[in-house]
């Protein structure tokens, strides 16, 4: 393929996806397949599932595999029979960073470097999955892809998912930049859809489910940290958007919407939304995660650098998501 062909210009592409049983993962396998390409996810259900991925088991382009990345033999025959690779597999969630610093260090950062080194071998574009937490303690808002990274100390272990993700993109760029592997980072801020879990800490499905079941919303801290939330089904689309250019390779780019809201206002939201009488249950950060646990006030994508190049931009506002989220769980108790 010439440096200048976009990857849209190929019909049936042959994808893996790394982690696809996980929630962004499943819905990307999901558009792609139904772009009409073919999907090869592998997972090792660590915090994806099954029930993600079970309503694309009987597509005759789709095929899993439930294993894990550092099987070395059976990685490279699956980046050998892939034309592109979305590389999700992570450590994901604050509550599970908190508690397994080794796991979130190891996982993010071998077996990206495993996957680049193998991806490299066969010449084969890679999408590397970062995120808004690489931003850190940064107050230059709206955070920029270029802009200064801000981040707490090493005791601190919140700190070492941000430092792993980081190293991520450092192999990335250096692969792209010394070897002329074709690599793209997307930093995503806040995901959210149906299908995610609130297991490893994911504040929206959290006061869905909390609000649903009439149980207090917990709101960490005073609630009045910011975020920008983003439906996934336009995380989809950009990554997608991204990968299908080569003008993007090499680069960093946000994935995020920009209607910016504290917790406290998110959950009653959330109450208002779903005609619930919970109320809000303020949670000490040290009680939820661990002493001493730093936490950022605002965390606020700049979108112009992406929106410049592919014409991405959030198209699903708030409330929408909120509704899709609320719609999901209640037709899981139904």
């Amino acid at each position: 393929m010439s440096e200048g062909e976009g990857w849209d210009t190929v019909p049936g592409m042959r994808y893996l996806v790394t982690g696809g049983a996980g929630f962004v993962g499943s819905h990307l396998s999901e558009e792609l397949l139904r772009r009409g390409h073919e999907v090869q996810v592998i997972d090792d259900l660590s915090t994806g599932t099954i029930r993600n991925i079970r309503h694309l088991q009987d597509n005759k382009r789709f095929r899993y595999v439930i294993d894990t990345m550092a099987n070395k033999p059976l990685l490279a025959e699956l980046v050998d029979d892939a034309d592109a690779i979305f590389h999700l597999a992570a450590a994901v969630g604050v509550k599970l960073i908190v508690e397994s610093p080794v796991r979130t260090i190891e996982t993010n950062i071998k077996l990206t470097e495993l996957l680049l080194e193998t991806a490299h071998k066969k010449k084969r574009p890679v999408f590397i999955a970062s995120t808004s937490e690489c931003y850190g303690k940064s107050t230059d808002f709206p955070f920029r892809e270029e802009g200064d990274l801000v981040l707490g100390p090493s005791s601190k272990g919140r700190w070492s998912y941000a430092c792993s993700k980081l190293i991520d993109e450092f192999l990335a760029i250096a692969y792209h930049r010394e070897r002329g592997l074709p690599t793209v980072v997307g930093r995503l801020f806040n995901t959210v859809g149906p299908r995610q879990t609130g297991q490893y800490g994911m504040v929206v499905p959290t006061f869905a489910k909390q609000a649903l079941s009439g149980q207090p919303l917990t709101v960490f801290g005073d609630g009045r940290q910011s975020r920008c939330f983003t439906h996934v089904r336009d995380a989809v689309a950009a990554l997608i958007g991204l990968m299908e250019c080569p003008a993007a390779y090499g680069q960093v780019f946000n994935i995020g919407g920009t209607e910016e809201i504290s917790m406290l206002d998110l959950a009653r939201r959330v109450i208002e939304l779903s005609g619930s009488s919970s109320p809000c249950e303020f949670v000490p950060y040290e009680r939820a995660y661990e002493p001493g646990f730093e936490d950022m006030n605002r965390r606020v994508p700049d979108v112009s650098k992406i929106g410049a190049l592919i014409g991405w931009k959030p198209s699903v506002p708030l409330s929408h998501i909120l509704e899709d989220v609320l719609a999901y769980y209640r037709n899981e108790s139904a």
